[in-house]
């Protein structure tokens, strides 16, 4: 059998298993937090409650104005109100496939699961900390990570104390994990 057909190199060096980034987790799941689910589904309810009828009557008034064809509102109300049509049908589908994950559950533990504050130490001693959340509500401006980013996926599962090898494009640095935490249950978030 060809080598083109099989996972075998020539390089004595490509066996270095334990540098490569943990899988992506299986069954395709969409983990979200309590949060961050009710703001899908808030954003959801406003399209379709206040602002579709709104570019609807917008849509129905240009019309009604005569010639269509140079009507700037009309065709602007139009395309709006294909682009809210498609965020509408791409937040039904996120939240039909939403699996909702309370990270308050894990409160007190010293593993990192999803919903998790990591601080941890880089190759150059630097502390930096992130907040594991689900891809539809991580907000990079405010620290939070996707579960699915490199550095989630190599945190997950690491206890405080840990050293792991986070794989970037360029290089692979050691990070020690120094603190993790998750919200109390019964801190509400707004």
């Amino acid at each position: 059998m060809s080598k083109a057909f099989t996972k075998e190199s020539d390089n004595p060096d490509d066996e270095d298993d334990d540098i490569r980034l943990p899988p992506l987790p299986a069954g395709g799941k969409n983990y979200i937090t309590p949060q961050g689910f009710a703001a899908l589904r808030h954003e959801l309810k406003d399209l379709i409650d206040l602002e579709r009828p709104k570019m609807v009557e917008v849509v129905h008034w240009a019309a009604s104005n005569g010639d269509r064809s140079e009507n700037g509102d009309y065709h602007y109300g139009k395309k709006r109100l294909r682009e809210i049509d498609r965020r509408i049908r791409f937040l039904i589908k996120r939240l039909e496939m939403a699996e909702v994950a309370d990270p308050s559950l894990h409160f007190g533990n010293t593993r990192i699961f999803f919903g998790a504050t990591v601080t941890y130490a880089d190759g150059q001693g630097e502390l930096r900390t992130v907040k594991i959340m689900g891809i539809d509500e991580a907000d990079s401006a405010r620290g939070e990570v996707s579960w699915v980013s490199p550095i989630a996926r190599t945190l997950l599962k690491a206890e405080e104390g840990d050293v792991l090898k986070l794989v970037m494009p360029d290089r692979v640095d050691e990070i020690e994990v120094i603190k993790v935490s998750y919200p109390s249950p019964t801190a509400k978030v707004c």
